[in-house]
């Protein structure tokens, strides 16, 4: 019988880390958790261990640990060399990635240098380093598997095909909760009402990216580097049920898509199991009947400015889209904050984008620079903002 493959999660405390677990779970002769790693959920990455049990436990933010006592049985860990030492550890032989922001870069380049499959849910790695990560796969000779459900969908519908057949691939959006809405209703929206995802459960950070369609625009960059596509030939289009992923268009007409209810446990199950397909009868409950009808939209961009920031910051390339991201993440953490509207989030990505000059992506320092850079100028457009506020109320 072939030994179960060896899986660390980072991030684990997060939605795909625990969905990673109750995949794993189901296939314990298949896979086996040896190493879990979150920032600084202490109280969650303890419940997991007590109840996973694997070899490593790092918990990324070092003063969590030191206030904890009778921690479960492991050697428990702290810090980011820890984590990068997990990452390229060699007793794992699978890396999923599902920490949050540009944190997960590094960690990404170790596994991949050191020759892991990595099962990758930051999307950060491939849109503020994609140049770095793909050096590192092919230096150290990982594999780069996404667990995103539409670059999964493309992946699969790739399989046998050769890359120059492929004319372009088309992603899908559900269009998130403001699908429809006109630029001026947006102007009263409450992060409550940016939250309610109808097709998608979801952290928060991501379910805001939805609603405004950012994170599409993200998703862009990343099947651009994924599959070496030009951006002119990476298309996306409304489809409210998410029921198809992605379309892949050959050069012969033909297209192939990817179908399945909306769970992130599909493509996690493929980014572990890659090349192989693993039984998972609870994942096979797919019904035509029940799907129907399926339809699709042309996106606005006028709704959804965000996309085109984000598309653009893509195609400008260097340091632009890590420059994008950063500030995304801090104007969206502001209108959770309720510190600013939601159509204010676009203002503060494209002031910071208008302030930037992009630079080469050359070493990880040039992409944590552009984050730092880009998190400071958004938090001065935020307090410029907060400013005009009040002296239009004086």
């Amino acid at each position: 019988m072939t030994a179960p493959l060896r899986v660390a999660i980072l991030g684990s405390t997060g939605s795909i880390g625990k969905s990673t677990l109750e995949v794993i779970a189901r296939h314990p002769t298949r896979f086996q958790v040896v190493a879990l790693a979150a920032n600084r959920s202490m109280a969650g990455l303890a419940e997991q261990v007590a109840r996973v049990r694997p070899r490593r436990a790092v918990i990324v933010d070092g003063a969590a640990l030191g206030a904890e006592r009778d921690l479960p049985p492991a050697k428990w860990e702290a810090g980011r060399d820890a984590l990068l030492s997990v990452a390229s550890d060699p007793d794992v032989d699978v890396v999923v990635n599902g920490l949050v922001g540009a944190a997960g870069l590094e960690p990404t380049l170790a596994a991949l240098e050191a020759g892991k499959r990595v099962a990758l849910a930051n999307k950060e790695s491939l849109v503020a380093g994609g140049p770095l990560v793909l050096e590192a796969a092919r230096r150290g000779g990982g594999a780069l598997i996404p667990i995103d459900s539409e670059h999964s969908a493309i992946l699969q519908c790739l399989a046998g095909s050769d890359r120059g057949a492929v004319a372009r691939i088309v992603l899908t959006a559900s269009g998130g909760p403001f699908r429809g809405w006109n630029r001026s209703a947006l102007e009263g929206v409450r992060p409550s009402d940016a939250l309610r995802h109808p097709t998608w459960a979801m952290g928060a950070k991501i379910t805001i990216d939805s609603a405004t369609l950012a994170n599409k625009a993200l998703e862009v960059i990343e099947a651009h580097h994924l599959y070496g596509m030009p951006y002119q030939a990476i298309e996306v289009v409304v489809h409210p049920q998410s029921v198809v992923h992605s379309f892949v268009e050959f050069v012969d007409g033909s297209v192939l898509a990817q179908l399945g209810f909306p769970t992130m446990e599909l493509p996690i199950l493929y980014a572990l199991s890659h090349p192989d397909r693993v039984d998972d009868p609870r994942l096979r409950t797919f019904d035509p009947v029940r799907t129907s009808p399926l339809t699709f939209e042309a996106m606005d961009p006028e709704l959804f400015p965000l996309f085109e920031l984000g598309a653009g910051a893509g195609r400008r390339g260097g340091t632009a889209p890590a420059v994008f991201n950063a500030a995304n993440e801090v104007a969206v953490a502001a209108f959770l904050g309720e510190r600013i509207g939601f159509t204010a989030i676009a203002t503060v990505v494209e002031t910071v984008l208008d302030q930037t000059t992009e630079r080469p992506v050359t070493e990880v320092a040039d992409v944590l620079e552009a984050d730092r850079a880009a998190r400071v100028a958004a938090c001065a457009a935020l307090e410029q903002m907060g400013a005009a506020e009040k002296g239009a109320g004086a």
